[in-house]
């Protein structure tokens, strides 16, 4: 087979909050967000690059989150940047040519945190900003999400080789 090859994945993840109070703090798209409780997990528990994580593993085949990150905290590592670059080495000649992210969650407040959270995404996956789409959603309070008891990340990733 010659010529170009497109791809297109999702990825999904979520967590609850951990309770007011705790020792992390907030990392949604590799950035910090103060104000909010921390979300509850092994590592830094950031939605957006697990479901980043999930999205690149469609597009490669091969799963990261699970047995490899589980390992990777066992290390010590819980940055969820490393999981978006282990990731990111499993696409071969895939390269990425678009994200799209869609957060639901009724706090925090996001919009003055995602031109921070696009520039971060775009350069750990080396495209431009305006090749990062984030939006957020409360979902009227019809999830746990919307109530504000966690986050859910949906994440779609557009690939090519050449």
């Amino acid at each position: 087979m010659s010529g170009t090859i497109f791809k297109c994945a999702i990825g999904q993840d979520s967590h609850r909050f951990e309770p007011d109070g705790g020792k992390k703090h907030l990392i949604l798209g590799g950035v910090h967000i103060p104000g909010c409780p921390a979300l509850e997990g092994n590592s830094d528990a950031d939605v957006v690059l697990h479901a980043l994580t999930n999205a690149i593993s469609g597009i490669s085949g091969e799963n990261i989150l699970g047995k490899v990150t589980d390992e990777m905290c066992r290390q010590g590592v819980v940055d969820s940047t490393a999981y978006v670059k282990k990731a990111l080495e499993t696409l071969g000649t895939m390269r990425i040519t678009h994200i799209s992210i869609s957060i639901e969650g009724s706090r925090p407040k996001l919009a003055a945190h995602i031109p921070a959270m696009k520039n971060k995404i775009a350069e750990l996956c080396g495209i431009h900003s305006r090749d990062v789409g984030i939006t957020a959603t409360s979902g009227e309070g019809l999830t746990g999400f919307g109530r504000g008891e966690g986050l859910q990340a949906f994440v779609v990733v557009s690939a090519s080789s050449s």
